[in-house]
């Protein structure tokens, strides 16, 4: 019968094998209304006047600043380490008893563009904070699946060259904000030389984040290196202006009971 039918087909002009498209949660998710079309001329017009466009239009070089919570431990100074490796131009500055609000002002009056702040609880880091400054947004991250370069097998010692940034599938207008802001974190002028590459995947809302030397053992078959650290990022909410969590106003927020209605919804 399965002869016959091939036979069938092949004189019918049809073809005798059609792969059957494996249904995913990504493929079969929701249809959002607020997913950007690359070529849209009103999302490149508000891209050219928002808090980041001085940065990538050239005209304005990366200064960020990383701090912690209270008490760090010792996984949180690795943690700092690497991440002060992997965005340019950055610097730790030690928390002790400061205040956010107040070295927010801090930073903007000596010119940094963003401050980030890592937080711990029970020597397990949790969440990130990432501010841009001086005029916002404020973004909230959970912090999961860290894994410092001491953890990667192979992994290899990162130099000192602006590495490319890779922000990939975020396609609403809430994904493609937060990849900008990311972004911002490194200029817009790597040093290919270097062959470095930082990289921000996007995959059902969770934020992956990737650190790469690509290596030419031959002209034609390059080979990736990785380097550490390893993390996932989780947008908890996004807010206008600096950080202020009482009179502050909310861009987005994740409200679990309201919006986790379906395993295909999703938001980046």
């Amino acid at each position: 019968k399965r002869k016959r039918n091939k036979i069938e087909a092949e004189k019918l002009g049809e073809e005798c094998r059609k792969k059957k498209v494996i249904k995913t949660q990504d493929n079969t998710k929701e249809y959002d209304e607020t997913v950007v079309d690359p070529d849209d001329e009103e999302i490149r017009g508000e891209e050219d006047m928002d808090e980041f466009c001085e940065v990538y239009k050239g005209e304005v070089t990366p200064r960020v600043i990383i701090t912690s919570s209270y008490h760090p431990t010792k996984i949180m100074y690795d943690f700092i380490l690497e991440l002060l490796r992997v965005v340019p131009g950055s610097v730790y500055y030690k928390r002790k008893n400061h205040e956010l609000k107040k070295m927010v002002v801090e930073c903007s009056a000596k010119g940094f563009t963003d401050l980030i702040i890592i937080n711990e609880d029970s020597k397990s880091l949790n969440a990130l904070t990432h501010i841009h400054l001086p005029n916002g947004p404020t973004a909230y991250y959970k912090l999961t699946s860290v894994k410092l370069s001491k953890d990667i097998p192979n992994c290899g010692k990162p130099i000192n060259v602006k590495p490319e940034v890779i922000l990939n599938n975020f396609s609403t207008r809430l994904g493609q904000r937060v990849a900008r802001m990311l972004g911002a974190l490194f200029g817009t002028r790597p040093d290919f030389k270097g062959r470095r590459v930082a990289t921000f995947h996007n995959q059902r809302d969770f934020i992956f984040f990737r650190h790469h030397r690509y290596i030419f053992d031959t002209p034609d078959k390059p080979r990736l290196q990785q380097l550490g650290p390893q993390f996932t990022l989780k947008l908890r909410w996004l807010m206008e202006g600096t950080f202020d969590t009482k009179q502050g106003e909310y861009e987005w927020i994740h409200k679990r009971r309201e919006m986790d209605t379906s395993r295909k919804r999703f938001f980046l």
